[in-house]
């Protein structure tokens, strides 16, 4: 599997969130900045991410998959 491919579901989910996803050929890193996760505990944030993914895991397309989430005010260490 591509970042491109996964970066392309997080994006069509979730289009006002800012995705960055990276490899490094085992194991995916997905970071998602947008105000979408202002208000959630970590544990909401991994949830709300895991919603969009959900099929490709499953499937056993991805399975190994690190995840940090930050409102744009936690990205600019405000």
């Amino acid at each position: 599997m591509a970042p491109s491919e996964i970066l392309s579901l997080l994006q069509d989910r979730y289009p006002d969130i800012d995705w960055n996803v990276e490899t490094d050929g085992y194991h995916f890193q997905v970071e998602g900045v947008g105000e979408a996760f202002a208000g959630l505990n970590a544990v909401k944030r991994q949830q709300l991410v895991y919603a969009a993914l959900n099929p490709l895991i499953t499937s056993g397309a991805l399975h190994a998959v690190i995840i940090k989430t930050f409102t744009p005010a936690e990205k600019a260490g405000v």
